[in-house]
């Protein structure tokens, strides 16, 4: 199926246009971030003690905020997975043993009767293997870019592989500026970095890198085909070619994350929102960003081949007249 047939749309010739939107947004979004704090660090990298319980009944997460409050853990984060009986409860709040999590329990039976509950499992993560996790995330991010370039400098040419790794950054930035602009504007989300924060850039890093393989793909063949053409038409012809099947596989995929935000529950919502964000920023990146740079490089290097021609010609012109004198 093709939802797009013989396009000729002019993407690239309005690649300066997107990059100064893209640097607006990537302003507005870090100016959020640095000024309100957002995107919330969980336990998982902060440090903590998170507990999973399962009541018997669905128990209101009210009341249950009400107990936590009243128990000491005021601010306490609790979220629900999946179903109304079966709950999440967070803290920073770090004790010997299981002395936090029996407060937990304490807290809950003396506000909430006649709604018996079981503990699934108890977590707690101090604050050196918080520092470390975080460590260890950002290595993962980074060698990943790092991977990705060296496998497309190998399987196109060197300026390939720089469009696309510039295009990750970009995604990632992208991400974490809407991200934060989102959980400023709309704090009911709830919206934390977590593990499935970090796998949802992991995720969405991959993602980007194989749509824009698909697009490179094409533009190499297309190079070889219309030889006589200028490299900003071969692209544009390119990006068109492959315009169907990009919004066909992104669109199915950010269905799907669309119904996992919508449908399951707080534990997957920073993943499922972080992915969809991805899956469109993937998307904008492969053609405006990723191209983008190929293009402004190549005519960049044909700029100064020409140059470099044009003086050599002068250079020559001086050295006959001066031997005919």
């Amino acid at each position: 199926m093709r939802i797009f047939e013989n396009t000729n749309y002019d993407f690239l010739g309005r690649r300066k246009t997107f990059y100064v939107v893209s640097a607006i947004v990537i302003l507005i979004g870090f100016t959020v971030l640095f000024l309100t704090r957002s995107i919330p660090l969980g336990i998982d990298f902060s440090g903590g003690t998170e507990i999973q319980i399962k009541f018997e009944k669905d128990v209101d997460i009210a009341e249950l905020r009400e107990a936590m409050d009243a128990a000491g853990f005021a601010g306490m984060e609790i979220k629900t997975m999946g179903s109304q009986r079966d709950v999440l409860l967070r803290t920073p709040m770090q004790e010997e043993g299981q002395l936090v999590s029996d407060k937990i329990q304490t807290g809950i039976k003396a506000k909430i009767s006649g709604n018996n509950f079981t503990v699934e499992r108890t977590d707690k993560v101090g604050p050196k293997i918080g520092a470390e996790l975080r460590r260890n995330a950002l290595f993962a991010v980074i060698f990943s870019l790092i991977a990705i370039l060296i496998y497309l400098a190998f399987r196109f040419q060197f300026v390939f592989a720089v469009g696309a790794v510039v295009a990750l950054f970009h995604d990632v930035l992208i991400t974490i500026a809407v991200i934060a602009i989102f959980d400023a504007v709309f704090p009911s989300l709830r919206l934390e970095f977590n593990q499935s924060m970090l796998a949802a850039f992991l995720t969405l890093v991959g993602f980007s890198s194989n749509d824009t393989v698909i697009v490179f793909d094409r533009i190499r063949e297309n190079i070889k085909v219309f030889k006589n053409e200028d490299t900003l038409h071969v692209m544009n012809r390119s990006i068109n070619s492959t315009l169907s099947r990009t919004v066909i596989t992104s669109g199915t995929v950010f269905l799907t994350v669309l119904v996992l935000f919508i449908f399951g529950g707080e534990v997957n919502r920073s993943f499922a929102f972080t992915f969809g964000i991805g899956i469109i920023t993937g998307t904008y990146s492969s053609i405006f960003v990723a191209s983008a740079i190929v293009v402004d490089w190549k005519e960049r290097t044909v700029a100064l081949l020409k140059e470099k021609a044009s003086k050599n010609t002068r250079v020559s012109s001086a050295k006959i007249k001066k031997a005919n004198a």
